[in-house]
Formats: C-alpha cells, sequence, structure tokens
C-alpha cells in the first residue's frame, strides 16, 4: 500500500487530536498522545488544550500531583510527561542511550566515578529519594557518602540517568525552575540489554499508534536511539506492524487498523506549545513543518518556538504580548483563516489569564533578533 506526504500529515494530525479537539479525561488523552515535551512547563498544558475539547488544567494539576502522570527525563534525553504506566517500559527502552550519554559524559567521567559505581550510588540514591528531594538536597547527600565534592554538571548527568521523576513544586504549571525528585514508582530495569530491547519494542508500538505511519529514522529521532536498535525492534514486531510505500519509496511502518484520514481532510488551524512532539517526532520534519520554515522554529539552541499550524503544517509562530496574541505568519494567509486563528487567540488568551498570561516571556528574544515575516497582527481577547 501507497501513502503521500499529505495523508502522512493527516495521520498524524488525527492521531495527535488535531483534526477535532476530542472529549477525553487527561489520563486517557495523555495515553493517546503518547509523550508530551516537558521541558517549559506550560508546554504540556497548552498540549492538551489544543487537543481536548473541555480541558481543565486543574485535572492535569492534580494527575501530575497524584503521579498518574510522571514527568521525567526519556526520548530525545530530555523532559516528557507520559503516563505512569508507561514510564517503565519507555526507561528501559531509552536505557543503552541515557547510559551511554550520561555516565560517559565527560562532565560525568571528570568525577572519577565509573558506570559500575554510578549503579551502586544509584541504587542508594533512590533510597534516599523515597519523598521529593532538591538538587541541592541530592548534591549533599551525593558528596557526603563520597566524602568529597562532586562537581553541579556530574550530579547532574546522574541524576537525568537516574530513574527519578520530578515531584511537582508549585507554580502556575506544576514545576518551578528549581526542580525537585522523587523515586520512581515503577522501578525500570537497568543495564540489562535483553530487557531494553523488549521495551523498545514496546515504545515503538505505542509510538506508531500515536505518531505513525513512521519509517525506522523517524523511530530513531523520536527516541534517539541506534537505528540498528530500531530495526531489530521493527523486526521482532513484524507480526505486529504492516508495511506501507511512503514517499520516495521510503518504508513505513503501522499498527493494523489504525486511523488514516483521507488526504483531503480538513485541519483546523492550531496555536501550538513551544516543542510540541508533532514537531520533534521525525526525521523527515516536512511531515509537519515546511522545509524552508525550519531554520526559523527551532532554533540555533535547539529552542522550538511555538507555532501556527495552517491546514495541518507550520505556517508560523506566536507569542502572548500585552494586549493578546501576536501572530507571525510566514506567508501570506486568507481573511477566514485569521478569523479562525483570532477565535483560537480568544480562547488560549482566556486559558492563560488565571495562570501565566505573558507565558514563555523568557523566549521573546527570539522575536527581538528579528523572524521572517509575511504578515504580524495582534489577536486579541474578547
Amino acid at each position: 500500500m501507497k501513502i503521500t506526504a499529505q495523508a502522512l500529515n493527516r495521520a498524524t494530525l488525527a492521531r495527535q487530536l488535531l483534526l477535532g479537539r476530542e472529549s477525553l479525561d487527561v489520563q486517557d488523552a495523555v495515553r493517546r498522545v503518547v509523550a508530551l515535551q516537558a521541558q517549559e512547563p506550560a508546554s504540556p498544558y497548552i498540549a492538551l488544550w489544543n487537543r481536548l475539547s473541555r480541558f481543565d488544567p486543574a485535572g492535569f494539576d492534580l494527575a501530575l500531583a497524584g503521579l498518574q502522570t510522571v514527568k521525567a527525563t526519556l526520548m530525545r534525553l530530555t523532559l516528557h510527561a507520559v503516563h505512569a504506566e508507561d514510564y517503565r517500559a519507555f526507561r528501559e527502552a531509552m536505557e543503552p542511550t541515557l547510559r551511554g550519554s550520561r555516565l560517559g559524559d565527560p562532565r560525568f567521567t571528570a568525577s572519577g566515578l565509573t558506570a559500575d559505581d554510578a549503579d551502586v550510588l544509584v541504587a542508594e540514591l533512590l533510597k534516599y529519594a523515597d519523598r521529593p528531594r532538591t538538587a541541592a538536597e541530592m548534591g549533599g547527600w551525593l558528596e557526603a557518602r563520597l566524602g568529597a565534592p562532586m562537581e553541579s554538571a556530574a550530579q547532574r548527568m546522574l541524576r537525568q540517568y537516574a530513574p527519578l521523576w520530578h515531584a511537582r513544586t508549585g507554580g502556575p504549571w506544576s514545576f518551578e525552575t528549581r526542580p525537585s525528585y522523587v523515586a520512581a514508582g515503577t522501578r525500570p530495569v537497568l543495564a540489562d540489554p535483553e530487557v531494553a530491547a523488549e521495551g523498545l519494542q514496546v515504545l515503538i508500538h505505542r509510538y506508531l499508534e500515536g505518531f505513525g505511519p513512521a519509517s525506522v529514522a523517524d523511530m530513531a529521532q523520536f527516541a534517539m536511539v541506534q537505528r540498528a536498535r530500531v530495526r531489530a525492534a521493527v523486526s521482532a514486531l513484524a507480526d505486529e506492524l504492516e508495511q506501507l510505500d511512503g514517499p520516495g519509496g521510503t518504508v513505513m511502518y503501522d499498527v493494523p487498523g489504525a486511523t488514516r484520514p483521507t488526504e483531503d481532510s480538513p485541519a483546523p488551524p492550531r496555536l501550538m506549545a513551544m516543542w510540541d512532539s508533532i514537531l520533534l517526532a521525525y526525521a523527515d520534519r516536512s511531515r509537519v513543518i515546511p522545509p524552508a520554515y525550519r531554520k526559523h522554529v527551532t532554533r540555533m539552541n535547539g529552542d522550538v518556538l511555538p507555532t501556527m499550524l495552517v491546514d495541518g503544517y507550520v505556517a508560523g509562530v506566536w507569542r502572548p504580548v500585552d494586549g493578546g496574541i501576536e501572530a507571525t505568519a510566514f506567508h501570506p494567509l486568507r481573511g477566514p483563516v485569521w478569523e479562525e486563528l483570532a477565535a483560537e487567540a480568544r480562547s488560549l488568551i482566556a486559558f492563560l489569564a488565571p495562570r501565566d498570561p505573558r507565558v514563555y516571556k523568557r523566549y521573546d528574544h527570539w522575536w527581538i533578533k528579528g523572524l521572517p515575516s509575511a504578515e504580524t497582527r495582534l489577536l486579541p481577547g474578547d
């Protein structure tokens, strides 16, 4: 079966609940979208606002406070919010990547500690983190345990490797800039290649449910794991997957029976969160981002700006300013599209107002440095 680039776009939007807001509770929504990129605390909330018809942020607060949804270092070595029941398999899938990148990082090895030393320390650290602990508290514990100072960068590498969840610290979006950590309630098995291989099979199957169809390169990009590992996992899942012929003859994989809307399915405009997963889940990001716009959206340091989707593709960026949402279009948009974006902006302004009307303000320097613009409009609230 062949599938076009346009059909891939619509499949992604449908599975990510972006063809139409759906009536789901928070936990079901998190499972459906697989993972919410979460290094910016507000982004998972805005991601769910984009996807759910009656999203109450207080419900997400409770899910995070009760650790039904957990925030941890996972795919692409960055913070994601995932359903607690998915955490163990996802963390086991990421074990070789996290172990190599964090315990092999020069900032960790400069401490004189080995990976074997880390295994002993992690086991003890998790016992210490039986309740929320700040980074400073963990640093003090580590130095007391080692009987010597430990550079903060080395401590950070160890914390990112250890199976720790971020504990809710308050603030408008559950997490403040100074994190607190607690031992994962569902403890993954570490440093076991067979367990890691099984975990990757689970992660790939879940990824295809939420982001498929996709190529081996896409799967590897989503998780940041070696393509050889992905190929082995796909081979092990061969009886559970369907193979398709994608654009340019690229071999794509999918789960049988998954949603694949027609390529002419309407896609309403959306004001997407910073680092929204659909912008980062593929090796070929043209599925959602026109190649000419990629450098405008993904900045040199890795910041991924909040984007406007128009007809399913990135058409510009947005930011809150005094008086409303400033929308910058990279190409001319028709009047009816601006009207739909204005309606989205009114809803978003109302959503942000009780918590953080100027969310993402600290990224305003990207606008000050200049962005290409066919047209910029201020979209006011009611």
